[in-house]
């Protein structure tokens, strides 16, 4: 099974050893959540081959400013950033992707896990995954999700790409909080960022997630940040 845990945000400008920091964190939370990951990461680089790395702040890093040294890397942009996880377990592939650290004005900046798992392996902790997400990257939204998501999302509620989304769990920034229905998804954990992360439905149950998107875009929680952009969270 294929699913992603996505953090999203606005401009907000941080140094390479900040962005190592949150790496770090995010990584150290994920190994602590999927044990089949043996602990070690390759980066995936637009070209050429790859390194190991490990998920502490000096590696992380090393690995930023050689992302930043590359000839189309821009500041204002953000430092992108691939990692494939190691592991021996049959079946499962983690792969984490960020763009962050810039201040561009139409592009948002992001923290993508796409996590593929055996069929018959046990139910994975999304909430949780997200949760690692929203506290070592304060986004502005995210969500836990699938292909089968989406594509509700678009044909049962006219979601566009791009813009502000849920999944079988999603996450809300305190500004968009403050626009949520207090009686709405009742499900919800306060956390550290000052948002809330939402339990929606179980995996597959694609109808609780597209009700709940409709009601949270009927309440202007899911508005796409104003452009050009000039904050990172609503």
């Amino acid at each position: 099974m294929r699913r992603v845990v996505r953090g999203f945000w606005g401009p907000r400008q941080e140094s390479a050893a900040e962005l190592a920091a949150r790496w770090s964190t995010t990584l150290d939370r994920f190994a602590r959540l999927l044990p089949e990951l043996t602990g070690s990461w390759h980066t995936v680089p637009a070209s050429g081959s790859g390194e190991t790395i490990r998920p502490d702040e000096p590696s992380l890093l090393a690995a930023l400013r050689t992302a930043q040294a590359a000839d189309d890397w821009s500041a204002a942009d953000g430092t992108s950033l691939r990692l494939l996880a190691d592991t021996d377990a049959p079946g499962w592939k983690v792969e984490l992707a960020a763009l962050a650290g810039g201040t561009p004005q139409y592009l948002l900046q992001s923290l993508v896990a796409t996590i593929v798992s055996p069929d018959d392996a046990p139910g994975l902790p999304d909430a949780e995954l997200l949760a690692a997400v929203a506290e070592s990257w304060a986004p502005d939204h995210g969500d836990v999700g699938d292909r089968a998501v989406t594509s509700a999302l678009k044909k049962e509620a006219g979601h566009r790409i791009g813009t502000p989304s849920v999944g079988w769990v999603g996450y809300l920034s305190a500004g968009r909080v403050a626009r949520t229905p207090s009686d709405a998804l009742p499900e919800r954990r306060q956390l550290p960022t000052g948002g809330v992360l939402l339990t929606i439905a179980a995996p597959g149950d694609t109808a609780s997630v597209v009700k709940a998107y409709q009601a949270l875009k009927a309440s202007g929680a899911l508005e796409p940040l104003p452009q050009p952009m000039t904050r990172p969270a609503l």
